[in-house]
């Protein structure tokens, strides 16, 4: 690998005119020692931002050495200097926020006032953790006999991978990295190869607040399977927390076996957005579109079955499509664009084969139906969609869609729809609109995801854990809890 120094890219009206990335690993900026190396382009237009390195095994490995030679420095500097120091980035993170928030928007797509929005989420979770961290208690357990003291100890479980999604690239990754470096632990993450950019601008934060090298670690590939072998086969990486698709997460579990590595798992999810007869209405209708349309619905935790019951169905349907019409399709640097592209041309793929299931299947599209012409033939965009008469049946039921498409279910009773919710393998999260609360507590207690929102579209916030039941995971990130997942539990038997 060829170490250099890296000046940040340059950004002129919007664009990247520096496309000079590099791994971070030890502390310093590298190439991968192939030369490889591939281009990040912007979903919206389909034209190249930047190129970052194409790593592979060796590197990785590297970034593990790394990570192993600073974990017993780390670990042995004092809580609030560590806390300090993520407190630190989190500032900066503030203070370039709006840059910050540009790259992730010419990356990833979403509208720039998101964007802004996800740089600020982000940085909570770094000041979260830095207090959590200076709160990591042990125990003092009364003894059997007088000869003995009874101590729990609370360590770092050691050097973690971190593995990232591109949907929420800034955030997914500073929850994670906020608890571990809280903890203890030592790093090595590896963001989604089509939102490398976010990942590595927060990397120079890391370094430029005063990290130790070898603290923070990051990866860019196109070869996430060598990256995860690597990983799984050095007895060094004691944990992975992984954020993205139940199928992988899947073969993550198989692949954790053999070394017994303690896995974070947050996967798929298909949440159902149930409005009742006496909910609020208004506030119903601009809580499904808030929970279904941010970020063009490519959220685990967006509303992908929407449940209402039959007294209200006719007029939800009315107003719910009227206030989907009002949104903007567009490039998310335009601050009037409130639905941006999609990531992907597979992704745009996927939204088609829903939809065009579900009108075979009876559903009756309300508005919109199919892709959005903006005159970029390689940008991404489906027109926001609102299906009636949907069915648990369908593809858009079933499975998450990934994308700015709406099907609207109705129900008759409460009982019905609990059903109807929990029928799925998956339990991320869910959501409920009643002014009964009675009934609050009901479906709370009844619907089987590990988040659920009453009366509230947006619930997820730095000290809440945040996980799911069934096939969407294993473990929390956020909340006190969050930090326990990077630390180990030590009983010290002592005789005296």
């Amino acid at each position: 690998m060829i170490q250099r120094s890296v000046d940040p890219p340059v950004l002129e009206h919007g664009a990247i005119v520096d496309t000079d990335y590099a791994l971070l690993i030890g502390g310093a900026w590298q190439s991968a020692a192939s030369g490889a190396a591939f281009s990040v382009t912007n979903p919206a237009t389909g034209e190249r931002l930047a190129g970052v390195p194409d790593a592979g095994s060796a590197e990785t490995q590297s970034a593990i050495d790394a990570a192993a030679v600073a974990l017993p420095g780390w670990a042995a500097t004092p809580a609030p200097v560590r806390a300090a120091l993520l407190r630190k980035v989190a500032t900066l993170m503030l203070e370039r926020q709006e840059r910050l928030a540009t790259i992730m928007t010419l990356e990833q797509g979403k509208p720039l006032a998101e964007a802004r929005g996800e740089i600020a989420y982000a940085a909570s979770f770094l000041a979260w953790f830095a207090g959590e961290g200076e709160r990591v208690y042990g125990q003092t357990i009364p003894a059997s006999l007088p000869n003995k003291r009874l101590l729990v100890l609370r360590q770092p479980v050691g050097v973690v991978a971190l593995i990232t999604p591109w949907n929420f690239p800034a955030a997914m990754l500073t929850r994670k990295l906020g608890p571990a470096l809280a903890a203890g632990c030592t790093a090595v993450c590896k963001p989604a190869e089509q939102t490398p950019l976010s990942a590595l601008e927060l990397g120079r934060l890391f370094v430029e607040a005063g990290f130790p090298p070898g603290v923070v670690n990051i990866i860019t590939t196109r070869d996430p399977v060598a990256f995860a072998d690597t990983i799984f086969a050095d007895d060094r990486v004691r944990k992975v927390s992984f954020t993205g698709s139940t199928e992988v997460g899947k073969e993550l579990i198989r692949k954790s076996a053999e070394g017994v590595k303690r896995l974070s798992l947050e996967l798929g999810g298909n949440a159902p957005f149930i409005v009742f007869n006496d909910a609020d209405f208004d506030a119903a209708v601009k809580g499904a579109v808030a929970s279904k349309f941010r970020n063009t619905g490519q959220t685990c935790v967006c509303a992908n079955r929407i449940f209402v019951q039959r007294g209200i169905y006719e007029r939800f349907a009315t107003a719910f499509t009227a206030e989907v019409a009002a949104l903007k399709v567009g490039n998310g640097l335009d601050p009037e664009t409130k639905i941006g592209p999609l990531i992907d041309a597979q992704a745009l793929e996927k939204v088609r084969w829903h939809v065009g299931d579900a009108v075979a299947q009876g559903a009756e599209v309300l508005i919109g139906g199919g892709p959005y012409d903006l005159g970029h033939r390689a940008g991404h965009f489906w027109t926001p969609t609102v299906l009636a008469q949907a069915t648990p049946a369908m593809l858009v039921a079933r499975e998450e869609t990934f994308g700015p498409v709406a099907p609207l279910i109705a129900f008759d009773s409460e009982e019905e729809v609990i059903r109807m919710a929990n029928a799925s393998p998956y339990g991320l999260a869910a959501y409920f609109y009643t002014r009964d609360v009675s009934r609050v507590i009901r479906v709370a207690e009844a619907l089987e995801y590990g988040i659920v929102g009453a009366n509230d579209a947006l619930p997820s916030t730095a000290q809440a854990p945040f996980g799911g039941f069934k096939q969407s995971g294993l473990g929390r990130e956020g909340g006190p809890i969050g930090i326990d997942e990077y630390l180990e539990m030590k009983f010290v038997s002592l005789g005296i």
